[in-house]
């Protein structure tokens, strides 16, 4: 693992963070994430330093997510993903309760554990080329680094509908779904950084970022809201694509066609997990509801099959175990909301 992986820079009031791993789309590891979080505390807790800024290295993402190689690597039960999942998840909440601006630059994909560091800040700016999408069902898994409260509290049932389908969105989306403060053009960011030094306050990175913003243009997602109200509102995922199926129209058949390659058990823990979020009293309450989840998967199961297919021999053909929704009971389903013997805490 490199020093350089992730780069720590002050430039007047501005402490910035720049993810170096552009061959790697930035993923990030856990060493990223320690590192991250020690600057993190060190500047909330330094007067010199009035807010901080993350990037990513190069055009092609911002952080497409968690280093899940280093995970597979590892294999089912290892205590290696105690401590990856617990450290994350920690970062997670630091920056949701970061104490000064944090102002994400969002250029290019942002997926995953990407979204951990970045939508939860203060301040997200998007690009015209950010692709933000929580791809989790698709590799056995479930939207976690604090989706359970991001996506529950999306308008209507868009949460749901990404969190299940891991559909991508630009944007436009990411404004109208309250996932983004502004958009600002790819080739205005380094101007827009240039000028983060002299910020002293939320109220003048505010007036900052409207200086520099664009409109992003109508939502994509615009013309299916009512679909997308209506068929995730159902109460199982086999209701939903009852619902999809009987729309009769091709972006609900193409919707549920999505929805039928994801894993089953993913597919059924999510929609609870995420219906369950929008009841939970705080981001913290979210986070060990996570912690749970992920634990139990971690102990085998989908999720090194889905990062198999998916990351490592990239045949996209995951064999999933149950390989249908039917199979999938309510107790199997309970089973990952089961208390752990070594919960997730926030010592502050």
């Amino acid at each position: 693992m490199s020093a350089e992986d992730i780069l720590f820079e002050r430039r007047g009031g501005l402490g910035l963070i720049r993810l170096n791993r552009p061959q790697a789309l930035n993923a990030l590891t856990l060493d990223m994430t320690r590192r991250l979080d020690r600057a993190l505390k060190g500047w909330a807790a330094d007067s010199e330093i009035k807010l901080v800024a993350i990037r990513g290295a190069g055009d092609r993402a911002f952080c497409a997510g968690g280093d899940v190689r280093a995970l597979y690597k590892e294999g089912p039960g290892n205590p290696y993903t105690e401590i990856f999942y617990r450290e994350e998840y920690a970062l997670n909440r630091n920056i949701f309760r970061f104490p000064k601006p944090y102002v994400a630059l969002i250029d290019g994909i942002v997926m995953g554990g990407g979204v951990g560091i970045s939508v939860h800040g203060s301040h997200r700016v998007v690009t015209e080329r950010t692709v933000f999408a929580m791809p989790e069902t698709g590799i056995g898994l479930f939207p976690d680094v604090g989706a359970t409260w991001l996506l529950s509290h999306c308008p209507g049932e868009t949460g749901i509908y990404l969190g299940l389908t891991g559909a991508r969105i630009r944007a436009s989306d990411l404004l109208a779904l309250g996932l983004a403060e502004a958009m600002v053009p790819s080739s205005r960011l380094d101007a827009l950084d240039a000028a983060l030094p002299e910020i002293r306050t939320r109220g003048q990175t505010d007036t900052l970022l409207r200086a520099h913003a664009a409109d992003p243009g109508p939502p994509e997602l615009g013309p299916h809201r009512a679909t997308i109200d209506r068929c995730f509102a159902e109460p199982t995922v086999e209701r939903i694509l009852e619902a999809l199926d009987a729309e009769g129209t091709e972006w609900a058949r193409a919707t549920a066609a999505t929805l039928r390659t994801k894993s089953p058990t993913s597919l059924k823990v999510a929609l609870q997990q995420l219906r369950l979020g929008r009841a939970l009293p705080d981001f913290e309450a979210a986070m060990r509801l996570e912690f749970r989840l992920v634990q139990h998967f971690m102990a085998g199961g989908d999720f090194f099959e889905g990062v198999r297919a998916v990351v490592i021999d990239k045949d996209q053909r995951p064999r999933w175990s149950p390989d249908r929704l039917e199979a999938v009971s309510e107790a199997a389903v309970a089973a990952y909301f089961a208390p752990l013997e070594r919960e997730l805490d926030f010592p502050d």
